[in-house]
């Protein structure tokens, strides 16, 4: 049968090995992106979300680039974290197989240095790096990138994100003799824009779907609950589809760790995945979840990025990101490989004006269901057992050695009574929790609600009119950090949070820009988030937080005269 990797361009060998994996078709990325690439010379940039098959878009190519002959770095792969580092050498693994003489390493933080050191002198063409490991290596001299030829930046966006932009730069300077740069992202947001101008010379572009939209293949779903019944929403949308095998994602990694551990006495085979755990621990935590021991991991978006697991079936936002750019990634950790997937948000009705937002950043419509009853729970849960018992392997076995034992056990029970007892058995505890199950829906005035989104959709008036308006059980903070320090909206928010063991419930409003950070903060545990985070070293930094004179002014009105200057305007000028 005819591999349709062939009229790509691809060498025999390397479409063997694609055929061994079973793949005969290729996706629409790598369709568009293989024909380019193989020429080498082009710097290149391709936005297209995960799970569409980026690493062989990339891959292959560079596999028929490179001369197995030199034993040297000729390809430089930078990922933002370990997972995917390992996830794209061992897809590499997979596609040279029929090549001889290939090497490949992947290098990153939390394994041996001197192992990888020993690996790279050995003679390797490709490397797969995370930026700070790599950039270890090149401090120590250990790795010559004066002869790569091409760099590969996958998951660009989530780089930046996570605070990698003086890395990225730097790694570019280092490879001064390259060919071409070969750009990667999900997203489209200004910083990865700023690579391709400062670093690529006229790039070819390509984009699979529109900029920053979101899988088709994904069923976008939000459910409205009050902000104190977050949890029990979650629990129910859990019990409620019983097969699933999913990520639900927080904030912080505090909520991460209470509602897996609350999850956990309840019977959940659930684990944490967050910045506390040891790389160990992580490990540890992520096999069991691939080889699906356990049914949901919980993790912070800064945790779970770089995760690639097939087959997960839904992610449950249970409270939406700040930045609206990091659902993308959120969801899109299902619906990989043409897979189909849920994307569940459980939102507070004052949120909801975020879901229209989100429609109109990945062209997607959200479907707002109703939080299921208990007697619904109960019913699929049934259900979902009693075809598990019908589909029940029971050819391996002996089992007709204990049929007439049964038999004569059974003889005076009737097969009604006999299923009425199996369910007794298995969801007594589902028709206890569930008996008086109160009703979990939010009930929003939905004309209200659309008048919200009209204003929000139209430069956010009635906020801006209100900025002033704020409760006045809030203090007024400063702190020294913004987005020069690789922060947006969300990492910020988890950053102080855990600082400060604090909840969100604890925030109002906040300001971030790019040199400091104006936050309202309840005035009971404003004492207790200076205490925390003043005086603390953040990359080789000294965090600088304390009460500011004021209310909120509007950004607009800042260098207007409107607002005197405190001590901590020229701290600010300082960093």
């Amino acid at each position: 049968m005819t591999n349709a990797f062939e009229a790509l361009g691809l060498k025999e060998e390397i479409v063997r090995s694609v055929t061994d994996l079973g793949f005969t078709n290729p996706t629409p990325i790598q369709e568009q992106a293989i024909p380019v690439l193989i020429s080498g010379t082009m710097d290149f940039v391709g936005l297209a979300q995960t799970g569409t098959g980026k690493t062989a878009a990339f891959g292959l190519p560079l596999l028929q680039l490179i001369n197995a002959a030199d034993k040297f770095p000729q390809a430089l792969i930078v990922c933002p974290t370990r997972e995917l580092c390992l996830q794209i050498t061992s897809d590499l693994h997979d596609f040279k197989k029929h090549l001889k003489g290939v090497n490949t390493e992947a290098v990153y933080g939390g394994a041996s240095i001197s192992m990888q050191i020993r690996n790279l002198r050995q003679g390797v063409q490709i490397v797969v790096a995370t930026p700070g490991r790599l950039i270890d290596l090149i401090e120590r001299k250990a790795i010559d990138l004066q002869k790569v030829k091409y760099v590969v930046l996958d998951e660009a966006d989530e780089m930046l994100n996570m605070g990698f932009r003086d890395d990225i730069d730097f790694v570019l300077k280092n490879t001064v003799n390259r060919e071409s740069i070969w750009l990667f992202s999900a997203t489209m947001p200004p910083e990865v824009r700023a690579i391709s101008k400062n670093f690529m010379t006229s790039p070819k572009e390509i984009t699979v779907g529109k900029k920053n939209s979101g899988n088709v293949n994904i069923d976008h779903q939000y459910f409205v609950a009050p902000a104190t019944k977050r949890y029990e929403t979650l629990k129910r949308l859990i019990d409620f589809n019983p097969g699933m095998y999913g990520i639900i994602f927080t904030r912080t990694k505090a909520d991460a760790q209470e509602i897996s551990e609350r999850l956990s006495k309840a019977g959940y085979d659930i684990e944490a995945l967050h910045g506390d755990l040891t790389q160990q621990q992580r490990d540890k935590v992520m096999g069991r979840f691939r080889d699906k021991t356990l049914q949901l991991l919980i993790a912070t978006d800064v945790a779970a990025r770089g995760i690639d697991v097939d087959g997960i079936t839904h992610v449950i936002n249970f409270e939406l990101p700040d930045d609206m750019e990091v659902y993308t990634h959120r969801s899109g950790r299902t619906a990989r490989a043409g897979k189909s997937g849920i994307c569940i948000s459980i939102c507070h009705s004052k949120e909801t004006f975020k879901i229209r937002q989100l429609e109109k950043m990945i062209n997607s419509t959200f479907h707002k269901l109703d939080i299921p009853g208990g007697k619904d729970v109960c019913r699929k849960q049934f259900f979902h057992f009693m075809d598990r018992l019908i589909q029940a392997d029971i050819s391996n076995g002996d089992y007709e050695t204990y049929l007439p034992d049964l038999m004569t056990k059974f003889e005076h029970v009737s097969k009604e009574e006999v299923l009425q007892r199996v369910a007794a058995l298995e969801f007594n505890h589902f028709l206890k929790y569930y008996e008086n199950a109160e009703d979990l829906n939010a009930r929003i005035d939905t004309r209200r609600d659309m008048g919200r989104d009209r204003d929000n959709n139209n430069g956010a008036r009635r906020s801006e009119r209100n900025y002033n308006v704020r409760d006045n059980g809030y203090t007024r903070l400063f702190v020294n950090l913004g987005t020069k320090d690789g922060f947006y909206k969300a990492s910020f928010l988890q950053f102080i949070l855990d600082e400060s063991n604090l909840k969100k419930e604890v925030l109002g409003k906040v300001d971030l820009r790019e040199m400091n950070t104006w936050l309202e903060v309840d005035r009971a545990n404003a004492a207790k988030m200076i205490k925390a985070l003043d005086g603390k070293r953040y990359n080789n930094r000294t965090v600088r937080m304390n009460e500011a004179d004021g209310g909120f002014k509007r950004p607009s009105d800042e260098g207007r005269g409107q607002r005197k200057r405190t001590p901590v305007s020229r701290e600010r000028r300082t960093f």
